[in-house]
C-alpha cells in the first residue's frame, strides 16, 4: 500500500490580501474573499503577519461549524490612469 505524503505547498491555501496604509499610521490588510477579515499592525510584515494569522482562524471556525469556505473569487489589476 502507498502512502501519499502531502506537501506544505499542497496544503497552503492561497488567498489575497489588499494592504494599504491606515489613516492611524498602521498598515491595513484585509481579504476581500472573506467579509469582515482584516488586520492591522505597525509595519507591512506585521499587518501580513496578522492578516495570515486572521485567514487560518476565519477558514478554521468555518470548517469547525460545518459552514462552506468562500472560494477566492477576485482577481486585482493595476490599471494606468
Amino acid at each position: 500500500m502507498k502512502v501519499s505524503k502531502t506537501t506544505a505547498a499542497q496544503r497552503c491555501e492561497m488567498r489575497q490580501v489588499i494592504i494599504y496604509p491606515g489613516e492611524d499610521g498602521y498598515w491595513v490588510a484585509e481579504c476581500p474573499s472573506l467579509p469582515g477579515c482584516v488586520r492591522q499592525g505597525r509595519t507591512k510584515g506585521e499587518a501580513v503577519a496578522n492578516i495570515r494569522e486572521a485567514i487560518q482562524v476565519y477558514v478554521a471556525a468555518l470548517k469547525e461549524d460545518d459552514l462552506p469556505v468562500p472560494e477566492e473569487r477576485f482577481k486585482t489589476l493595476v490599471v494606468a490612469v
